[in-house]
This record gives C-alpha cells, sequence and structure tokens, in this order.
C-alpha cells in the first residue's frame, strides 16, 4: 500500500528524492562485505561473527524507536512510531529475538552472542544510532530511522538468497528474521518516508536531515568495513 501525501506537502517531495539518491549512492548492497555474501564468497565462520556483532544493533533497535517516539511532541507521528516499536519488540517472535534464531542457525549459542564483544565498529554503529535517536530535535531521529529502513527489505532479500543459495540454509525458523523484514519493512519504509515530507518544512530541517543520512549511513557502512578488518 502506498501512501498519499497530501498537497501540503507536495513541494517538499523533492526534497525527499534527494535523501533517496544520497542512500542509494551508499546503499549498503553497494558494499563489498554484502558483495561478497550475495556471490558465496564469505566463510561461514565470518557469517557467523556477523550475526553476533550485528545482534548488539538490531537488539538496540526497539530503544531506537523509543527515544524518538518520547522525544516527539506530535501524538499522529508518536502513534505511527509506536507501531512500528510494537512490530518490532512485541511478543515471542520479536524482531531480536528472530535475529538470535539466526545466530543460533550459524552456529553460536545464545549465550555466545550476549557475551560478544564488540569491536570498535560495532561500538560506533551502535553509539551513533542512540545518539541520533535520542535528539530533542525528533526529525533527526526520523532520518536515521528512515535511512536504515528504507535499505532493509532489498538487503534482507539478496541476504536469505545467498544464505539459501550458498550456504545450503533453507530453516525457515532461522531465515525468519530476513522474511519479515522483506515484507514489514516495505511499508515503515513509506511511513517514515511520509514522515520525513511532512517535517521537512524549512531548510535548516532539511540540511539536519541530511547530515544525519551521511553519519548514518557512514556507521552502516563502516560496521562492514569493521567485519571485514576483524574477520576476513
Amino acid at each position: 500500500m502506498e501512501l498519499s501525501i497530501s498537497d501540503k506537502y507536495k513541494g517538499n517531495m523533492l526534497f525527499i528524492d534527494q535523501i533517496d539518491n544520497r542512500i542509494q549512492e551508499k546503499h549498503l548492497l553497494n558494499h563489498s562485505f554484502y558483495k561478497a555474501w550475495s556471490a558465496g564468497e564469505l566463510s561461514v565462520e565470518t557469517i557467523r561473527e556477523y550475526s553476533a556483532q550485528y545482534y548488539l544493533h538490531v537488539s538496540h533497535f526497539p530503544r531506537y524507536l523509543s527515544s524518538i517516539h518520547a522525544n516527539c511532541e506530535d501524538i499522529h507521528i508518536r502513534q505511527m512510531l509506536l507501531e512500528n516499536l510494537v512490530d518490532e519488540e512485541m511478543g515471542n517472535e520479536n524482531h531480536p529475538e528472530l535475529w538470535m534464531r539466526f545466530a543460533e542457525g550459524m552456529g553460536n549459542t545464545r549465550d555466545k552472542v550476549n557475551q560478544t564483544i564488540a569491536i570498535d565498529e560495532t561500538k560506533e554503529l551502535v553509539n551513533t544510532f542512540i545518539k541520533l535517536s535520542k535528539s530533542e530535535q525528533y526529525h533527526i531521529g526520523l532520518a536515521a530511522l528512515y535511512c536504515y529502513e528504507s535499505m532493509q527489505p532489498e538487503i534482507s532479500e539478496t541476504k536469505k538468497e545467498g544464505l539459501q543459495k550458498f550456504y545450503g540454509i533453507e530453516d525457515e525458523n532461522i531465515l525468519k528474521f530476513f522474511t519479515v523484514h522483506m515484507q514489514a519493512d516495505k511499508w515503515h519504509r513509506e511511513v517514515v518516508r511520509k514522515l520525513l515530507v511532512e517535517v521537512s518544512d524549512t531548510e535548516e530541517i532539511q540540511k539536519e536531515i541530511l547530515e544525519t543520512v551521511d553519519v548514518a549511513l557512514h556507521a552502516l557502512n563502516n560496521f562492514l568495513t569493521g567485519m571485514e578488518r576483524a574477520y576476513c
């Protein structure tokens, strides 16, 4: 389903296109780590370590959303963020749990994942998103959220295909995190994109949003570079 944009915000659409173009230029699927994943060139051991390191980001993600929600004065926006948060954290199949099952499927134990010591790039990724999501200017948190979620459907599909084709993983219990995000984040992407259209109504806000997208993109790409440095 595509969300409609009221005439009041039509002028902001060109700006949102700028954001999308910037994300596309530094899309994570263009990183050599994910290209190697797609080609079956990563060792199982590397993906195992990746799953443990990345859990630190995935497990914090509901807290990023909570921070943005808490800093937002607009109940309309808070309600939409709450729907996203419920998707992430509600029930026995919350998204951190689904990622943990993937980590187990790659040969980790829960204790190992929970006791994983973050490499510097993982720390930077988590700290960056915590800082952005806690900004009193909630449009900064929205921008970081959009930067991440806008890429997730395609990334999840690519990861799942690579795991099936090259690593022989067919168990849907292991793959479910990716299956869910192939669909759920298409909706989340549209929701947050619409919210950004609504809030990006001054040059100053637009400047801050673009700066935030650059910072988030750097942290996400740098994490993958850190994985190559430490484990490839």
